[in-house]
Protein backbone atom coordinates (compact mmCIF):
# COMPACT_ATOMS: atom_id res chain seq x y z
CA UNK A 1 0.00 0.00 0.00
CA UNK A 2 1.12 3.43 -0.63
CA UNK A 3 2.05 5.95 1.97
CA UNK A 4 0.89 9.25 2.75
CA UNK A 5 2.55 11.42 5.90
CA UNK A 6 -0.39 14.24 6.96
CA UNK A 7 1.28 16.82 8.86
CA UNK A 8 -1.01 18.17 10.95
CA UNK A 9 -3.80 15.98 12.17
CA UNK A 10 -6.62 19.00 12.86
CA UNK A 11 -9.95 19.18 11.30
CA UNK A 12 -8.24 20.11 7.70
CA UNK A 13 -6.14 17.17 7.95
CA UNK A 14 -8.50 14.85 9.00
CA UNK A 15 -11.62 16.12 7.28
CA UNK A 16 -10.43 16.92 3.64
CA UNK A 17 -6.40 15.60 2.90
CA UNK A 18 -6.26 12.56 4.49
CA UNK A 19 -9.53 11.85 3.65
CA UNK A 20 -9.24 12.01 -0.03
CA UNK A 21 -5.66 10.39 0.48
CA UNK A 22 -7.32 7.79 2.01
CA UNK A 23 -9.87 7.55 -0.16
CA UNK A 24 -7.30 7.36 -3.40
CA UNK A 25 -5.74 4.23 -1.42
CA UNK A 26 -2.95 5.78 0.62
CA UNK A 27 -1.97 4.44 4.31
CA UNK A 28 -2.27 8.39 5.52
CA UNK A 29 -0.01 8.46 8.74
CA UNK A 30 -1.04 11.29 10.29
CA UNK A 31 2.28 13.31 12.71
CA UNK A 32 0.53 16.08 15.23
CA UNK A 33 1.66 17.69 18.16
CA UNK A 34 -1.72 17.13 20.08
CA UNK A 35 -0.74 13.88 21.59
CA UNK A 36 -4.36 12.88 22.28
CA UNK A 37 -5.33 12.84 19.08
CA UNK A 38 -2.12 10.77 18.50
CA UNK A 39 -2.79 8.25 20.22
CA UNK A 40 -6.22 7.59 19.13
CA UNK A 41 -5.19 7.64 15.43
CA UNK A 42 -2.64 5.09 16.06
CA UNK A 43 -5.15 2.60 18.19
CA UNK A 44 -8.54 3.43 16.19
CA UNK A 45 -6.54 2.77 12.71
CA UNK A 46 -9.55 4.91 11.09
CA UNK A 47 -11.57 7.67 12.07
CA UNK A 48 -15.03 9.11 10.49
CA UNK A 49 -15.93 12.18 8.59
CA UNK A 50 -19.21 13.79 8.72
CA UNK A 51 -19.63 15.18 5.18
CA UNK A 52 -23.32 17.54 5.00
CA UNK A 53 -24.40 19.50 2.31
CA UNK A 54 -28.07 19.13 1.05
CA UNK A 55 -27.74 16.05 3.32
CA UNK A 56 -25.48 14.05 5.32
CA UNK A 57 -23.38 11.15 4.95
CA UNK A 58 -20.73 9.60 7.46
CA UNK A 59 -17.57 8.31 5.51
CA UNK A 60 -15.24 5.51 6.88
CA UNK A 61 -11.68 7.09 6.73
CA UNK A 62 -8.71 4.13 7.19
CA UNK A 63 -6.18 2.66 7.27
CA UNK A 64 -4.48 5.30 9.28
CA UNK A 65 -1.52 5.66 11.84
CA UNK A 66 -0.79 8.23 14.29
CA UNK A 67 2.69 9.69 15.17
CA UNK A 68 4.09 12.80 17.44
CA UNK A 69 5.68 15.05 15.21
CA UNK A 70 8.28 15.86 16.74
CA UNK A 71 9.50 12.40 17.18
CA UNK A 72 11.98 10.18 14.90
CA UNK A 73 8.60 8.11 14.07
CA UNK A 74 8.30 11.02 11.75
CA UNK A 75 11.36 11.09 10.30
CA UNK A 76 10.88 6.94 9.45
CA UNK A 77 8.26 7.59 8.22
CA UNK A 78 9.13 10.34 6.17
CA UNK A 79 11.21 8.10 4.62
CA UNK A 80 9.01 5.78 2.71
CA UNK A 81 6.62 7.50 1.61
CA UNK A 82 5.97 8.47 -1.65
CA UNK A 83 3.52 11.67 -0.76
CA UNK A 84 3.65 14.46 2.27
CA UNK A 85 1.31 17.07 2.56
CA UNK A 86 0.92 19.40 5.56
CA UNK A 87 -2.13 21.48 7.05
CA UNK A 88 -1.00 23.06 9.99
CA UNK A 89 -1.61 26.72 9.05
CA UNK A 90 0.97 28.87 7.72
CA UNK A 91 2.53 30.26 10.79
CA UNK A 92 3.94 26.59 11.50
CA UNK A 93 5.78 25.47 8.64
CA UNK A 94 8.62 26.99 10.26
CA UNK A 95 8.66 24.54 12.71
CA UNK A 96 8.05 21.35 10.58
CA UNK A 97 11.23 21.98 8.33
CA UNK A 98 13.26 20.68 10.33
CA UNK A 99 11.76 17.02 10.32
CA UNK A 100 11.51 17.51 6.31
CA UNK A 101 15.47 18.39 6.47
CA UNK A 102 15.90 15.14 8.43
CA UNK A 103 13.54 13.27 6.64
CA UNK A 104 15.35 13.86 3.28
CA UNK A 105 18.71 13.33 4.76
CA UNK A 106 18.19 10.10 5.79
CA UNK A 107 16.46 9.07 2.57
CA UNK A 108 19.74 10.21 0.65
CA UNK A 109 21.35 8.08 3.04
CA UNK A 110 19.70 5.12 2.08
CA UNK A 111 20.00 5.16 -1.59
CA UNK A 112 16.59 6.38 -2.12
CA UNK A 113 15.38 7.66 -5.68
CA UNK A 114 11.72 7.46 -6.02
CA UNK A 115 9.99 10.44 -5.93
CA UNK A 116 8.47 12.50 -2.88
CA UNK A 117 5.89 15.05 -3.66
CA UNK A 118 5.80 17.51 -0.47
CA UNK A 119 2.58 19.78 -0.71
CA UNK A 120 1.73 22.72 1.61
CA UNK A 121 -2.27 22.43 1.70
CA UNK A 122 -2.86 26.01 3.69
CA UNK A 123 -5.02 28.83 3.56
CA UNK A 124 -1.89 31.00 2.09
CA UNK A 125 -0.38 31.81 -1.32
CA UNK A 126 2.39 29.30 -2.50
CA UNK A 127 2.43 28.30 1.14
CA UNK A 128 4.87 25.15 -0.63
CA UNK A 129 6.83 27.64 -2.04
CA UNK A 130 7.87 29.13 1.56
CA UNK A 131 8.19 25.90 3.50
CA UNK A 132 10.38 24.90 -0.11
CA UNK A 133 12.57 27.99 1.50
CA UNK A 134 12.15 26.94 4.72
CA UNK A 135 13.69 23.61 4.26
CA UNK A 136 16.81 24.83 1.63
CA UNK A 137 17.53 27.08 4.03
CA UNK A 138 18.25 24.36 6.87
CA UNK A 139 19.10 21.76 4.44
CA UNK A 140 22.84 20.85 4.58
CA UNK A 141 23.18 19.23 0.98
CA UNK A 142 21.94 19.56 -2.34
CA UNK A 143 18.12 19.00 -2.56
CA UNK A 144 17.76 15.96 -4.89
CA UNK A 145 16.15 16.01 -8.12
CA UNK A 146 13.34 13.24 -6.99
CA UNK A 147 12.30 15.28 -4.39
CA UNK A 148 9.46 18.08 -5.39
CA UNK A 149 7.89 20.83 -3.97
CA UNK A 150 4.16 21.43 -5.24
CA UNK A 151 2.17 24.47 -4.54
CA UNK A 152 -1.40 24.04 -4.47
CA UNK A 153 -4.78 25.67 -3.28
CA UNK A 154 -7.14 24.38 -0.91
CA UNK A 155 -10.82 24.51 -0.20
CA UNK A 156 -12.74 23.44 2.02
CA UNK A 157 -15.46 24.88 4.64
CA UNK A 158 -14.64 22.90 8.03
CA UNK A 159 -16.09 24.39 11.53
CA UNK A 160 -15.17 23.63 14.58
CA UNK A 161 -17.31 20.97 16.43
CA UNK A 162 -19.13 20.54 19.72
CA UNK A 163 -16.66 18.38 21.64
CA UNK A 164 -17.50 14.49 21.79
CA UNK A 165 -16.25 11.86 23.44
CA UNK A 166 -14.66 10.87 19.67
CA UNK A 167 -12.14 13.64 19.82
CA UNK A 168 -11.14 12.28 16.03
CA UNK A 169 -14.95 13.01 15.03
CA UNK A 170 -14.81 15.96 12.16
CA UNK A 171 -17.59 17.74 9.92
CA UNK A 172 -16.73 19.13 6.56
CA UNK A 173 -18.93 20.57 4.12
CA UNK A 174 -19.50 18.42 0.56
CA UNK A 175 -17.62 20.83 -1.50
CA UNK A 176 -13.96 20.72 -1.61
CA UNK A 177 -11.05 21.63 -4.20
CA UNK A 178 -8.04 20.90 -4.15
CA UNK A 179 -5.59 22.72 -6.77
CA UNK A 180 -2.02 21.67 -7.82
CA UNK A 181 0.65 22.65 -9.93
CA UNK A 182 1.02 20.66 -12.32
CA UNK A 183 4.80 21.29 -13.86
CA UNK A 184 5.97 20.63 -10.23
CA UNK A 185 5.74 17.16 -9.46
CA UNK A 186 8.32 14.52 -9.29
CA UNK A 187 7.56 11.93 -11.50
CA UNK A 188 3.78 11.17 -12.28
CA UNK A 189 0.82 13.06 -10.85
CA UNK A 190 -0.26 11.37 -7.74
CA UNK A 191 -3.65 10.24 -8.44
CA UNK A 192 -5.89 11.13 -6.35
CA UNK A 193 -9.57 11.56 -6.97
CA UNK A 194 -10.52 15.32 -5.65
CA UNK A 195 -7.03 16.93 -6.26
CA UNK A 196 -6.79 18.63 -9.79
CA UNK A 197 -3.85 19.43 -11.28
CA UNK A 198 -3.88 22.41 -13.26
CA UNK A 199 -1.44 24.65 -15.46
CA UNK A 200 -1.91 28.11 -14.45
CA UNK A 201 -2.16 27.57 -9.99
CA UNK A 202 -2.17 31.28 -9.66
CA UNK A 203 -5.62 31.96 -11.46
CA UNK A 204 -7.40 29.12 -9.20
CA UNK A 205 -5.66 30.24 -6.29
CA UNK A 206 -6.99 34.20 -6.83
CA UNK A 207 -10.19 33.19 -7.69
CA UNK A 208 -10.59 31.33 -4.48
CA UNK A 209 -8.57 34.40 -2.66
CA UNK A 210 -11.17 36.90 -4.18
CA UNK A 211 -14.20 34.92 -4.03
CA UNK A 212 -14.40 32.23 -0.90
CA UNK A 213 -12.29 34.09 1.26
CA UNK A 214 -13.12 38.00 0.47
CA UNK A 215 -16.63 37.05 0.63
CA UNK A 216 -16.43 34.75 3.83
CA UNK A 217 -14.50 37.33 5.66
CA UNK A 218 -17.01 40.08 4.67
CA UNK A 219 -20.28 38.48 5.51
CA UNK A 220 -18.30 37.70 8.99
CA UNK A 221 -17.55 41.56 9.49
CA UNK A 222 -20.57 43.01 8.28
CA UNK A 223 -22.43 40.47 9.91
CA UNK A 224 -21.06 40.80 13.64
CA UNK A 225 -21.84 44.86 13.19
CA UNK A 226 -25.55 43.85 12.33
CA UNK A 227 -25.84 41.96 15.58
CA UNK A 228 -25.33 38.33 13.79
CA UNK A 229 -23.32 35.26 15.59
CA UNK A 230 -23.02 32.68 12.75
CA UNK A 231 -22.14 32.69 9.19
CA UNK A 232 -25.60 31.61 8.02
CA UNK A 233 -27.63 33.58 10.19
CA UNK A 234 -25.52 36.54 8.60
CA UNK A 235 -25.86 35.54 5.09
CA UNK A 236 -29.65 35.14 5.79
CA UNK A 237 -29.70 38.87 6.12
CA UNK A 238 -31.15 40.59 3.16
CA UNK A 239 -28.06 43.33 4.10
CA UNK A 240 -25.38 41.18 4.55
CA UNK A 241 -26.24 39.22 1.46
CA UNK A 242 -26.52 42.24 -0.91
CA UNK A 243 -23.17 43.24 0.34
CA UNK A 244 -21.60 40.10 0.12
CA UNK A 245 -22.80 39.32 -3.38
CA UNK A 246 -21.28 42.88 -4.16
CA UNK A 247 -18.04 42.34 -3.04
CA UNK A 248 -17.87 39.47 -5.00
CA UNK A 249 -19.06 40.77 -7.59
CA UNK A 250 -16.11 43.30 -7.33
CA UNK A 251 -13.70 40.90 -7.03
CA UNK A 252 -14.89 38.78 -10.20
CA UNK A 253 -14.91 42.04 -12.00
CA UNK A 254 -11.45 41.76 -11.37
CA UNK A 255 -10.49 38.66 -12.08
CA UNK A 256 -12.35 38.13 -15.28
CA UNK A 257 -10.18 41.26 -16.27
CA UNK A 258 -6.93 39.74 -15.50
CA UNK A 259 -7.65 35.74 -16.06
CA UNK A 260 -10.12 36.41 -18.49
CA UNK A 261 -12.37 34.13 -16.80
CA UNK A 262 -15.65 33.36 -18.50
CA UNK A 263 -18.53 36.02 -16.76
CA UNK A 264 -21.40 33.37 -16.58
CA UNK A 265 -19.27 30.40 -15.03
CA UNK A 266 -17.78 33.15 -12.49
CA UNK A 267 -21.03 34.15 -11.55
CA UNK A 268 -21.84 30.46 -10.90
CA UNK A 269 -19.25 30.11 -8.91
CA UNK A 270 -20.34 32.86 -6.41
CA UNK A 271 -24.09 31.60 -6.78
CA UNK A 272 -22.06 28.56 -5.13
CA UNK A 273 -20.37 29.85 -2.68
CA UNK A 274 -23.23 31.67 -1.22
CA UNK A 275 -25.05 28.81 -1.10
CA UNK A 276 -21.99 27.38 0.84
CA UNK A 277 -22.23 30.15 3.33
CA UNK A 278 -26.02 28.91 3.61
CA UNK A 279 -25.53 25.76 4.64
CA UNK A 280 -27.87 24.87 7.34
CA UNK A 281 -25.56 21.98 8.82
CA UNK A 282 -22.48 24.19 9.30
CA UNK A 283 -22.59 26.70 12.21
CA UNK A 284 -19.25 28.75 11.90
CA UNK A 285 -19.27 31.49 13.97
CA UNK A 286 -18.31 35.39 12.48
CA UNK A 287 -16.16 35.32 15.46
CA UNK A 288 -14.25 32.33 14.05
CA UNK A 289 -14.17 33.45 10.44
CA UNK A 290 -13.55 37.01 10.39
CA UNK A 291 -10.84 36.57 12.85
CA UNK A 292 -7.08 38.26 12.87
CA UNK A 293 -7.94 41.73 10.70
CA UNK A 294 -4.58 42.72 10.62
CA UNK A 295 -3.53 40.07 8.30
CA UNK A 296 -6.82 40.06 6.37
CA UNK A 297 -5.93 43.89 5.59
CA UNK A 298 -2.15 43.35 4.69
CA UNK A 299 -0.80 43.33 1.21
CA UNK A 300 -1.51 40.02 -0.84
CA UNK A 301 -4.60 39.20 1.11
CA UNK A 302 -8.31 39.05 0.85
CA UNK A 303 -9.01 42.51 0.59
CA UNK A 304 -5.66 44.33 -0.35
CA UNK A 305 -5.51 41.98 -3.45
CA UNK A 306 -9.08 42.11 -5.24
CA UNK A 307 -8.65 45.71 -4.32
CA UNK A 308 -5.51 46.41 -6.28
CA UNK A 309 -6.11 44.09 -9.07
CA UNK A 310 -9.58 46.28 -9.70
CA UNK A 311 -7.74 49.65 -9.50
CA UNK A 312 -5.34 48.31 -12.08
CA UNK A 313 -7.89 47.99 -14.52
CA UNK A 314 -9.94 51.00 -13.01
CA UNK A 315 -12.58 48.74 -11.59
CA UNK A 316 -15.18 49.98 -9.01
CA UNK A 317 -14.00 49.16 -5.66
CA UNK A 318 -16.55 50.76 -3.54
CA UNK A 319 -17.99 47.54 -1.80
CA UNK A 320 -14.33 45.78 -0.94
CA UNK A 321 -13.63 49.26 0.88
CA UNK A 322 -16.81 49.20 3.01
CA UNK A 323 -15.73 45.91 3.35
CA UNK A 324 -12.33 46.87 5.06
CA UNK A 325 -14.31 49.78 7.07
CA UNK A 326 -16.50 46.73 8.64
CA UNK A 327 -13.22 44.65 9.49
CA UNK A 328 -12.30 47.89 11.28
CA UNK A 329 -15.20 47.64 13.57
CA UNK A 330 -14.56 43.98 13.97
CA UNK A 331 -14.36 42.68 18.06
CA UNK A 332 -12.73 39.30 19.47
CA UNK A 333 -11.61 39.23 22.84
CA UNK A 334 -9.90 35.93 22.18
CA UNK A 335 -7.98 37.71 19.20
CA UNK A 336 -4.82 39.56 20.09
CA UNK A 337 -4.90 41.07 16.48
CA UNK A 338 -8.57 42.87 17.59
CA UNK A 339 -7.19 44.74 20.48
CA UNK A 340 -3.77 45.79 18.67
CA UNK A 341 -6.04 46.92 15.21
CA UNK A 342 -8.37 49.14 17.63
CA UNK A 343 -4.97 50.61 19.62
CA UNK A 344 -4.36 51.49 16.09
CA UNK A 345 -7.02 53.50 15.11
CA UNK A 346 -6.77 55.39 18.69
CA UNK A 347 -3.50 56.76 17.55
CA UNK A 348 -3.44 57.01 13.73
CA UNK A 349 -6.73 57.08 12.89
CA UNK A 350 -8.99 54.32 10.30
CA UNK A 351 -7.29 56.06 6.77
CA UNK A 352 -3.85 55.84 7.62
CA UNK A 353 -3.98 52.29 9.55
CA UNK A 354 -5.71 51.69 6.54
CA UNK A 355 -3.00 52.79 3.90
CA UNK A 356 -0.28 50.96 6.10
CA UNK A 357 -1.76 47.78 5.76
CA UNK A 358 -3.28 47.57 2.29
CA UNK A 359 -0.87 49.47 0.53
CA UNK A 360 -3.66 51.51 -1.14
CA UNK A 361 -4.35 54.80 -1.12
CA UNK A 362 -7.75 54.91 -0.48
CA UNK A 363 -7.80 55.39 3.76
CA UNK A 364 -9.94 58.61 3.25
CA UNK A 365 -12.94 56.58 1.87
CA UNK A 366 -12.47 53.76 4.21
CA UNK A 367 -12.44 56.60 7.42
CA UNK A 368 -15.67 58.04 5.90
CA UNK A 369 -17.60 54.38 5.55
CA UNK A 370 -16.14 53.62 9.10
CA UNK A 371 -17.78 56.18 10.73
CA UNK A 372 -20.96 56.49 8.62
CA UNK A 373 -21.42 52.19 8.34
CA UNK A 374 -25.11 52.41 9.13
CA UNK A 375 -25.68 54.49 6.01
CA UNK A 376 -23.45 52.36 3.15
CA UNK A 377 -25.18 49.25 4.33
Amino acid sequence: MKTAVQIGAGNIGRGFIGMLLSQAGYKVIFADVQKEVVEALSKCCRYTVEVVGESRQFVEVGPVDGVDSNSQALIDALVDAELVTTAVGPNVLKWIAPALVRGIEQMVQSGRTKPLNIIACENAVRATSQLKQLVLEQLPIELPPWVAFVDAAVDRIVPPMDKTHDVLAVRVEEFCEWLVEKSAFAGEVPDVPGMTAVDNLEAGVERKLFTLNTGHAVCAWVGQYLGFNTIAEAIADTRVNAVVRAVMGQSGAALIAKHHFDPAAHQAYIDKIIKRFENPYIVDDVARVGRQPIRKLSRGERIASPLSTALSFSLPVDKLLLGAAAAMHFHNDEDPQVSEIHELIKQKGVAEVFVELSGIGQGEVVADMYQHMEQYL
